[in-house]
């Protein structure tokens, strides 16, 4: 290591030890389908609550044919933990009507922030016949609604180019979504570039990076084959050889994270939000390390 690289992370370690408690995180979650799903669910919760995380999420997919379980955890979150509790709505396979009825029952069960989405198609061929901003609309005119989008630091998927992908976020900016959650991404260089091209568009509201702590490599790996995240040489060389041995790959991927976000934190990034996949190690871990600490202990 260089005399320059060794100074600026003394610099960067030194910016996190001033920073400690100065740091706001959230986490999201998938509703459990199983009772062992439960138990894990609730004990990653409960561990994790003790940081007192600004808001949290529940997923919905309209693969799973129900709103329920999403339904269910978030009125339990909110009943047993008293924290802000956030349900993931999608519009693509829903009628305007129905997600009226959705919200304002949202709205009158005290549910006053939502992860509003377009969601995932069921088909290829499937053409929706609303997005992300109509729902956004949609919820401002039920109620005054604290709502998150979604932003796509390496383009969405399905954007024709970088440009269009960038319009339909400002679109759900003019609508009314109050902040903006970056899909998860490994490329610090990506997100602040993207950062810049949405304040020169006139999207002036916060974006959130989306932290997916690494805990299995292999699992990673799956998830982008349906994203357009790219996963840096570099990390593929330090998680070769590996597959068999998760408890390593977890200390690497505590490692990426904090280092992901100690550059993060130093272009004045302040919230992060963690895609916990309903494990508290790796996220407890990590906010510790940012100061974030047990309340209760």
């Amino acid at each position: 290591m260089s005399m320059f690289h060794a100074t600026q992370q003394a610099i960067l370690n030194q910016y996190l030890a001033e920073l400690q408690g100065n740091i706001n995180v959230s986490f999201e979650f998938f509703p459990p389908r199983t009772d062992e799903m439960e138990q894990i669910l609730w004990k990653t919760i409960n561990k994790l609550s003790t940081l007192n995380p600004i808001f949290v999420s529940v997923t919905y997919s309209a693969h799973s044919g129900t709103r329920n379980y999403t339904d269910k955890t978030i009125k339990d979150i909110k009943k047993r933990t008293g924290l802000i509790a956030a349900p993931h709505l999608t519009c693509i396979n829903e009628t305007p009507q129905a997600l009226q009825i959705i919200a304002q029952e949202y709205w009158n069960n005290g549910i006053h922030n939502i992860v509003a989405l377009r969601g995932d198609q069921m088909k290829k061929t499937y053409q929706s016949s609303m997005y992300a901003a109509d729902l956004v609309c949609l919820l401002k005119k039920i109620g005054n609604f604290d709502i998150a989008v979604a932003a796509y630091p390496e383009v969405h998927p399905e954007a024709k180019n970088a440009q269009s992908d960038l319009i339909n976020l400002k679109k759900k900016i003019d609508a009314g979504a109050n902040r903006a959650i970056t899909q998860f991404f490994f490329d610090v260089e990506q997100y602040l570039r993207f950062r810049d091209l949405c304040v020169s568009v006139g999207i002036d509201i916060e974006i959130i990076p989306g932290i997916l702590p690494i805990f299995n490599f292999r699992q990673l790996q799956q998830f982008i084959t349906f994203t357009k995240v790219k996963i840096p040489h570099w990390i593929y060389v330090i998680f070769h050889g590996l597959d068999h041995d998760l408890e390593t790959q977890k200390m690497i991927g505590t490692f990426v994270a904090i280092d992901m976000i100690r550059v993060l934190l130093k272009e004045g990034v302040r919230n992060f939000h963690f895609y916990t996949l309903n494990r508290s190690d790796l996220t407890y871990a990590i906010c510790h390390t940012l100061g974030i600490k047990n309340k209760k202990i």
